[in-house]
């Protein structure tokens, strides 16, 4: 028996907008790829999903279509979704048996629906057992919190597709905020900007590219410069300019503004017992998004309580689902509960 645990294909699926993360029983995180999946527009057959079909964004011909089955945290392509977590899990599977439990991390602000899309995709691609835990709850658990504790625990979950903001105490989601700006926001944000204040037409691809180098949410002691190549819209001939990221922080400004508009609403919704211990402990930032340069200054200026981004935020919601994966019992009490019918 000893050995069949140790073979067992359990696994925890941190199921993102942007990226897609597989936690393996005993192995720890064995996948982390886009959630982009190129397609067959005619007969639906998936062609290339994660690093293989991001590679094709923006080069495709009229056969192929490539999508993110996931839209701001929910199910947008049941079907493609269901085909995409099958390949995914097959990929990291040791044996031909299918994974037998599953645990899977969704935005605190899920509908039922969107909970049983999340289920159904799960189980038809050969689940035994599906277990939904919020995102922000992973987080906090993958960041080392005791999350059972009567203490408060504020935190900022800044994904691709949404930002959750929750605060946690005695295994629970007192309050949370779940805004579907977020990563994703900032790209189309900064595209915009090219388009209006430019004239240039970038790519979704550049964007992502543009943000993670120059973007940031104060202004930094030294301006970073960039060339950014794209077409331009009034003679349709590729050229390229050089920005700084004085611009780009114009371009994500409002996306910035209403992540901390979110955060200081919570913070009003807070029960003062609990807002006393975040007082004391701070904010915690976890996601991609929590990369973006001097986000935990702007929110700490703001709201005038310690902020700290966790370390390696991009794999916190996946370790913390892994944890729980590894513990059920001990945090089954942290698992969204199924309402049946």
């Amino acid at each position: 028996m000893g050995a069949f645990r140790l073979f067992s294909n359990d696994v925890a699926i941190d199921l993102g907008t942007a990226n897609t993360l597989i936690w393996m029983k005993g192995k720890q995180i064995v996948l982390n790829e886009p959630s982009i999946v190129a397609f067959d527009r005619a007969s639906k057959h998936i062609i290339a999903i994660g690093h293989e079909a991001q590679a094709m964004v923006g080069k495709t011909h009229k056969d192929i279509k490539i999508i993110r089955p996931l839209r701001d945290g929910a199910i947008a392509d049941f079907e493609i979704t269901e085909g995409m977590l099958r390949a995914f899990i097959r990929k990291v599977s040791l044996s031909w048996q299918p994974a037998k439990r599953v645990v899977v991390c969704v935005p605190s602000g899920i509908t039922e629906v969107e909970k049983r899309a999340v289920r159904d995709a799960c189980e038809h691609a050969g689940a035994k057992e599906v277990h939904l835990i919020a995102e922000p709850m992973a987080s906090a658990i993958g960041i080392g919190l005791n999350v059972h504790e009567p203490i408060g625990n504020m935190i900022v979950d800044i994904g691709g597709g949404t930002t959750e903001i929750a605060v946690i105490a005695l295994g629970g989601i007192v309050t949370d905020e779940s805004i579907r700006t977020a990563g994703d926001e900032m790209t189309v944000a900064i595209v915009k900007y090219f388009r209006t204040n430019h004239s240039i037409l970038i790519g979704d691809r550049t964007g992502e590219m543009i943000k993670c180098q120059v973007g940031s949410a104060v202004p930094l002691d030294e301006e970073i410069e960039i060339e950014v190549k794209g077409r331009d819209l009034v003679t349709g001939i590729p050229r390229a300019i050089r920005i700084s990221s004085a611009e780009i922080r114009v371009a994500l400004a409002e996306s910035v503004k209403e992540i901390v508009d979110a955060v200081i609403t919570l913070l009003e919704k807070t029960p003062p017992e609990l807002a006393a211990d975040i007082f004391d402990r701070g904010i915690m930032l976890t996601g991609g998004g929590a990369l973006l340069k001097g986000l935990d200054e702007r929110i700490k200026r703001e709201t005038s309580l310690p902020v700290h981004v966790a370390e390696d935020p991009l794999t916190a919601v996946a370790r913390g689902t892994g944890k729980v994966l590894e513990n059920l019992n001990e945090y089954s009490s942290v698992l969204i509960k199924s309402i049946r019918y």
